[in-house]
């Protein structure tokens, strides 16, 4: 993590909250720093955090959790915040906690993340292309945050095809993907213990759970390529990145 002080963004009401620029293209181009950030939970923002996201001119909230979630802990903002919920197929994950229940050991645990989540392609056109299309809008001068709840799996994917839109190499993608596992640490820790004492989720499950392993984005984009080629017919046809869309995004966040 040699450039965590400069990603990081340390937020009293949130975790995971990281810049997605400087990360380096297969034709030598350079992600824009101050422009994306992705974050976990941030309903528990204060008002030094706010005051925080005021100076970053964050100004674009692409909320990709369900509609209960946001419920129940609805995003702390700036007044005049663009928010937009993208919570196609969010609803869905309280029968994937279920099974979490029932779950045993590594193996229990990893089957489970990548057959009911990693590998179903069913609501990624919805939930993104909503995402990218803020992406497009935001203004020159301002600034875009996206999140879940964790920060780890809808935002780890949705970060990776965006950092993939721009041409950052997979290895780099999966890097930032994995990071999680660092930014999340402390909490991760806590979230463990809370599923195995309150839930009775098996504590090796509650880890694969938590954890940002390679293998889960990996299963992500084979279940991609296998329904639809390639990525880049996903991002074409799917989410209406035409060589246009993709042309004006990377104008947009790639540094000349």
């Amino acid at each position: 993590m040699a450039d965590s002080a400069k990603r990081h963004v340390v937020l009293q009401g949130a975790a995971n909250f990281r810049d997605l620029g400087g990360y380096t293209t297969t034709d030598g181009h350079h992600v824009k720093w101050g422009k994306v950030y992705r974050s976990a939970d941030i309903s528990q923002l204060t008002a030094a955090d706010l005051s925080e996201l005021t100076k970053l001119n964050i100004t674009y909230d692409v909320d990709l959790r369900g509609h209960q979630e946001s419920a129940q802990s609805p995003d702390k903002l700036n007044p005049n915040t663009d928010y937009i919920l993208c919570p196609a197929g969010s609803d869905s994950l309280s029968i994937m906690m279920k099974g979490m229940t029932k779950a045993k050991g590594v193996a229990g645990g990893d089957s489970l993340i990548i057959t009911d989540f990693y590998s179903k392609t069913t609501y990624l056109a919805d939930r993104y292309r909503p995402f990218f299309g803020k992406l497009i809008e935001v203004p020159a001068d301002k600034s875009l945050v996206f999140h879940c709840t964790a920060g780890k799996d809808r935002t780890g994917i949705g970060a990776a095809l965006f950092l993939y839109s721009l041409g950052v190499p997979y290895n780099t993608i999966v890097a930032d993907y994995t990071a999680t596992n660092y930014y999340r640490k402390d909490v991760n820790e806590k979230a463990i213990k809370g599923m195995s004492a309150a839930m009775h989720i098996d504590k090796d499950v509650a880890n694969e759970m938590m954890m940002a392993k390679k293998e889960y984005l990996d299963a992500t984009f084979a279940a991609i390529n296998k329904q639809y080629g390639s990525v880049d017919n996903f991002l074409k046809n799917q989410l209406g990145l035409d060589d246009e869309k993709l042309k004006e995004l990377k104008a947009k966040f790639l540094e000349n």
